[in-house]
């Protein structure tokens, strides 16, 4: 398998999929589907949806059965950063590159930008019911995991961490649990998600978490490399490679990933997409 090709073409499916999802930007009131669209079109590498269809693949099923879901979660994913980069949170001016969504359409347009997502995201999930494949059990599931993990015990309270966290202050363990949170959780969700969908049983579950919070933290501690390398940290921020050394952190992110793939041996020889997955992850470049 060509795994760049493999992305392209998720990565295209899943474009083609949202822009036909969200409201079109002349559709009154035009103004906040402008915001909406011009932050999930930002950019992204859709990873998260991209896991949710490795995850239905890895059960035989098609990407047209879990589509909205993982469509669903990636909206959820962009509400995330909208309302993250707004002033009273890590008051950041550029995502991706670009002037983030409060420098173009000011802080209220922008918050109400990551409430619509939100919203529609949950939409977007119930819809996937739709699928004649899809048990109706499995969405209540799902939307019940949902809840979970973007709430105060894993994303959002990984953001009241990181609001409150002071770096000089933090603990290895204190740093593991905020990025838990704050991000292996949504990337956690998005495998699960594929696999709730697909009928997954208790053991392939725990076994692709497992999976899903090992890629998660490796990711983070990443992209945490990747600015100091690029020059774009933040001191202010808590950040394992500026704490802990470049050289510990691409220790810790490789056994990270390695036990990530050792997590998926139950499923025999049909992991490969997986399996590529978080070796991309580990050696991205952004």
């Amino acid at each position: 398998m060509n795994f760049k090709k493999y992305l392209e073409n998720r990565k295209n499916i899943i474009d083609k999929a949202l822009d036909e999802y969200l409201p079109p930007e002349e559709k009154s009131p035009s103004i906040i589907h402008k915001a909406m669209r011009y932050s999930v079109f930002g950019g992204g590498k859709r990873i998260r949806p991209i896991l949710t269809f490795a995850a239905a693949e890895l059960f035989g099923k098609d990407t047209k059965n879990v589509i909205k879901a993982a469509c669903g979660i990636e909206l959820i994913h962009t509400f995330s950063l909208i309302h993250d980069d707004l002033p009273c949170m890590d008051n950041d001016d550029f995502r991706r590159g670009k002037p983030s969504n409060h420098k173009v359409f000011g802080e209220a347009i922008a918050l109400l930008a990551g409430d619509a997502l939100l919203v529609y995201g949950f939409d977007l999930i119930i819809k996937n019911s739709e699928v004649k494949e899809i048990k109706k059990q499995s969405i209540l599931k799902l939307i019940k995991e949902i809840s979970f993990y973007i709430g105060t015990e894993n994303m959002l309270g990984g953001q009241v961490e990181d609001t409150n966290l002071k770096n000089e202050d933090i603990k290895k363990e204190d740093l593991t649990n905020l990025y838990m949170k704050k991000t292996a959780a949504l990337i956690c969700l998005s495998v699960r998600a594929g696999a709730i969908l697909s009928g997954a049983n208790q053991k392939q579950l725990e076994a692709l978490t497992k999976y899903g919070e090992n890629i998660g933290l490796a990711f983070q501690i990443i992209d945490d490399m990747l600015d100091i390398m690029q020059d774009q940290r933040d001191l202010k921020k808590p950040n394992y490679a500026n704490k802990y050394g470049i050289k510990e952190s691409k220790s810790e992110s490789e056994r990270l990933i390695k036990e990530a793939k050792d997590s998926l041996k139950i499923f025999n020889h049909k992991t490969a997409t997986l399996r590529s997955l978080a070796d991309y992850l580990l050696t991205r470049k952004r």
